[in-house]
């Protein structure tokens, strides 16, 4: 921990200076030299303040799961890490390399509905209903930051042992932008809580979080699913206590799945990368031979739904080796009562939409 502060000290300058051009950037936003587009159809903004590990994914699953009930729902990410450029649909042919993992992912999960990626969500907007004209409603994906579009409802997510409250401007921390940014939100939403958050853990973050009057604060928590194969995934493995796992996983935090799989298997052994990392040749070398060396017979690789779009792209290698690797599915559910109260508000925000 002092190491880090000290880090966190020597950035500083390049953090302030990061942080000063952030704030020209949404100055010129606000007093109108910037403009920003704003739709005739609503469209929801879910982001954060940091450069990852909050849960968008999730939460815009939830949106997705709940929603395409009643709305003919769209999605524009931009795709991040992908190898490709400019606005594209996303087909459950693709691969991460074209679209990037997390459209993949949504789009594998909820085939009927209209995923796009394109860098602009100014154009992309249209573009997507240009393509899909029965669309009622757009999810944007890490829009938080993306000023050039107003959105009819901005959320962003916060995670609970990792507020933004307490987080540094890049490079000496991870946040995208000052701490005051949290203001354009309507709606924040506290991630990744234990699953017995108690009412005093919920006032301390509420009085840390300090929303402004016209804010509502909400918290969720993750409910893990059963592990499919990556190669079939119609055959379904329970975790249980004798299990030995080999953590395979690029995402931004691992905290929570380490916690999970720490509380639900024998043992845990971990191989972590940058979040949208592509693997390759070298380190699956490195997987099977940390594989091959644990020791027990109930074991396994376990990895998730996002690094399994791109883990996908080595089936061939899995195949050959025996590998069983395992998926491990993930939903948001929200604590206490605060579900039915947040879906009430999006359903407002949608029905009161005036474009």
């Amino acid at each position: 921990m002092p190491d880090d502060i000290v880090i966190r000290v020597l950035l500083l300058p390049l953090a302030l200076l990061y942080g000063l051009g952030v704030g020209v950037r949404n100055f010129l936003y606000h007093v109108g030299v910037l403009r920003s587009v704003k739709f005739d159809l609503p469209v929801v903004s879910v982001g954060n303040l940091t450069v990852g590990g909050t849960g968008k994914s999730p939460h815009i699953e939830y949106l997705l799961r709940w929603l395409s009930q009643y709305l003919e729902v769209g999605v524009l990410s931009r795709g991040y890490g992908r190898k490709t450029e400019g606005f594209r649909l996303v087909s459950s042919l693709d691969t991460a390399k074209e679209v990037g993992d997390e459209p993949l992912q949504f789009k594998r999960k909820f085939p009927d509905t209209t995923i796009c990626v394109g860098e602009s969500r100014a154009l992309g907007v249209p573009e997507l209903v240009r393509r899909n004209p029965t669309t009622q409603c757009v999810l944007l994906d890490d829009a938080f930051q993306h000023l050039a579009v107003t959105p009819s409802l901005n959320i962003v997510l916060t995670e609970f042992n990792r507020p933004f409250t307490r987080d540094w401007l890049l490079p000496s921390g991870r946040l995208r932008e000052w701490r005051l940014g949290y203001r354009r939100a309507d709606i924040v939403v506290v991630t990744k809580c234990p699953l017995d958050l108690t009412p005093q853990q919920r006032q301390k973050m509420m009085a840390e979080i300090d929303p402004y009057p016209r804010q509502r604060v909400y918290f969720s928590r993750y409910r893990y699913g059963m592990p499919f194969d990556l190669l079939r995934p119609d055959l379904q493995r329970p975790l249980n206590l004798n299990t030995d796992v080999l953590l395979v996983s690029a995402i931004a935090n691992t905290d929570y799945l380490l916690k999970y799989l720490g509380e639900e298997t024998k043992s845990v052994q971990t191989m972590e990368y940058e979040d949208h990392h592509y693997f390759e040749e070298g380190e699956l070398a490195d997987m099977l031979r940390r594989f091959q060396r644990m020791p027990g017979q109930e074991k396994m690789i376990v990895t998730t739904e996002k690094d399994a779009t791109r883990l996908e792209l080595h089936k061939d290698f899995f195949w050959k080796n025996n590998l069983p690797v395992l998926v491990l599915p993930i939903e948001v559910e929200f604590c206490d009562e605060d579900g039915a109260v947040f879906q009430e508000d999006v359903k407002g925000a949608l029905l009161g939409f005036k474009s």
